[in-house]
């Protein structure tokens, strides 16, 4: 049994996701057993919950030993965590149990890949200042759609979040409250329909990957949210298909030991099993 307080006003499956890889993965399975309770009341639906409830989840031996992240590398400062998809980043900064997690910066839910965690505050400071000065190279694969007008390109646009649907905006031309960003590509193979593209992230906005793609008629594939519908049920895709393959660092300072050395993720760009 694993059981956490909920801090804040949400739904059970979102406040799941956010805390507990495993009970994640197995929610559904979960609730149609009635192995969650809601301050100690069986519950077999996705309901509200209040800041101080307190829910605890019945997973099976099975149900928690799946893993959420592989370590890569790990030091005295840094962890760096090799997520698995359906998995938030929160869930699993809280998942490093008996590990000082100081969040960096973040993956997608759907996301896999690498994912750096510093471990002190002074490391965490560093790090992020690293990640937005681009001295972090981050290099991610994904299948996306076939439609590219050239095989490379770095692409230039303005991004705007939207907050009410979740989801940024994409224009070529600036706006109030859009920023810029560039994204570059290079298709590495196509099969027919859709390409594994090989992507060079030179600012790190939300969504950037996914929306710059879509913005040219390219979306990753399995996306939900800015992808090709037609596409994703081609291909049973429901989760986009998008790995944070590599970090390359020049931090330098207190970090320069890292200096040159290249961390690469396991996942790489699948089609779901069908």
């Amino acid at each position: 049994m694993k059981t956490f307080t909920c801090d804040k006003n949400m739904r059970l499956r979102d406040f799941t996701d956010a805390v507990y890889p495993q009970g994640s993965f197995a929610f559904n399975s979960l609730i149609k057993r009635g192995d969650v309770r809601v301050n100690g009341v069986r519950t077999r639906a996705d309901i509200p919950l209040s800041a101080g409830d307190i829910v605890a989840y019945y997973t099976t031996a099975a149900e928690e030993a799946k893993p959420c992240h592989n370590t890569v590398y790990e030091d005295e400062n840094i962890l760096i965590a090799d997520k698995y998809s359906g998995v938030s980043s929160e869930a699993l900064f809280s998942a490093l149990s008996g590990v000082a997690a100081y969040p960096v910066h973040r993956l997608d839910r759907n996301t896999c890949g690498l994912l750096v965690i510093a471990k002190n505050e002074g490391c965490q400071r560093l790090l992020v200042d690293a990640f937005r000065e681009r001295r972090v190279e981050k290099i991610y694969l994904c299948f996306a759609k076939n439609a590219f007008r050239r095989d490379s390109a770095v692409l230039s646009a303005y991004l705007k979040k939207d907050e009410k649907s979740s989801s940024v905006k994409v224009s070529d031309s600036p706006s109030a409250g859009a920023v810029k960003i560039v994204t570059e590509y290079e298709v590495q193979k196509k099969y027919g329909d859709y390409a594994l593209v090989k992507v060079t992230l030179h600012t790190g906005k939300t969504h950037q990957i996914r929306a710059h793609l879509a913005h040219i008629g390219c979306p990753v594939l399995g996306d939900e949210k800015y992808g090709d519908r037609a596409l994703n049920d081609k291909y049973h895709a429901r989760r986009q298909i998008l790995v944070a393959k590599s970090l390359t660092f020049n931090a330098g300072g207190e970090l320069c030991y890292l200096d040159g050395k290249s961390f690469e993720s396991n996942f790489f760009p699948e089609l779901p099993v069908r």
